[in-house]
């Protein structure tokens, strides 16, 4: 069960999870992306361009809350990753 502003919300393990990854360069982020996620299977497209950022959905199956977390932050320390949604 996962607390979200004061509401728990119910997820039913294993789930496929969707991490938005907010940076500068395509070819950084995907860099980033492989990195943390070695050895597992994910999707990954472009969401969203603009002249000074890039966005890109990754999608893949995760397995616990501790699993979801972990990946959320390992991302979000990438030094070419500026946001992680």
């Amino acid at each position: 069960m996962t607390s979200l502003e004061g509401k728990n919300l119910e997820l039913n393990y294993p789930i496929n999870w969707s991490y938005k990854v907010i940076g500068k360069s395509k070819e950084n982020i995907i860099m980033c992306v492989e990195k943390v996620l070695s050895g597992r299977e994910f999707k990954i497209k472009e969401s969203k361009s603009h002249k000074s950022y890039i966005s890109l959905d990754v999608e893949l199956l995760v397995f616990n809350d501790d699993d979801r977390v972990t990946i959320f932050e390992m991302l979000k320390t990438e030094e070419h990753v500026n946001y992680v949604l």
